[in-house]
């Protein structure tokens, strides 16, 4: 609903289902809009809606509630990441910088995870909380990237659910 220039969104609106009209290309062009235009932009969604043709600002405002709807999703673990594959644009730069990796089709193969990251994790976790990726990653496990520590996070949480007797012994099975 636009009034007086702004959009205007109530408690009471349904937000509709965005539908799959927008391409990779377009999703790109939103997501660096949104960092380029400042958040307090009185004309923020105009200026992103110029930046990609056949978009209304509702549109654009309709995608970014999406956005910060899925991001709360996974923050607070309600959406299990799928089992990626590491490729080297997910090793931190001081993991990279020492890895001798072997290629497997065109990737390479992740470097498991040392006592010392799966501590720092721990630590990281109580500090941070579940769903906190990014902070755990960037004070707590600088080795690893936010993903890095999401899929190992994952990991644990599963090894965690398993019966005690019918496992072998994993990292995942230190705690604090």
């Amino acid at each position: 609903m636009m009034s007086g220039g702004y959009l205007q969104f109530t408690a009471s609106d349904q937000i509709p289902a965005d539908p799959a009209t927008w391409t990779t290309e377009e999703n790109k062009t939103f997501e660096r809009a949104l960092v380029d235009v400042p958040e307090e932009a009185p004309d923020r969604w105009w200026r992103i809606a110029a930046q990609i043709p056949g978009k209304a600002p509702e549109d654009i405002y309709l995608h970014y509630l999406l956005l910060i709807h899925d991001i709360g999703l996974i923050d607070s673990g309600g959406v299990d990441l799928p089992p990626y594959e590491i490729e080297t644009g997910d090793l931190s730069p001081e993991t990279a910088a020492t890895a001798d990796l072997p290629m497997k089709e065109g990737r390479r193969k992740g470097v498991p995870w040392s006592e010392d990251e799966h501590r720092r994790f721990l630590e990281g976790l109580e500090r941070f909380g579940r769903g906190d990726w990014r902070n755990i990653s960037r004070w707590s496990v600088k080795t690893r990237t936010p993903t890095q520590v999401a899929s190992h996070a994952q990991k644990y949480y599963l090894r965690q659910s398993v019966k005690k007797e019918s496992k072998r012994k994993s990292i995942h099975d230190i705690t604090t």
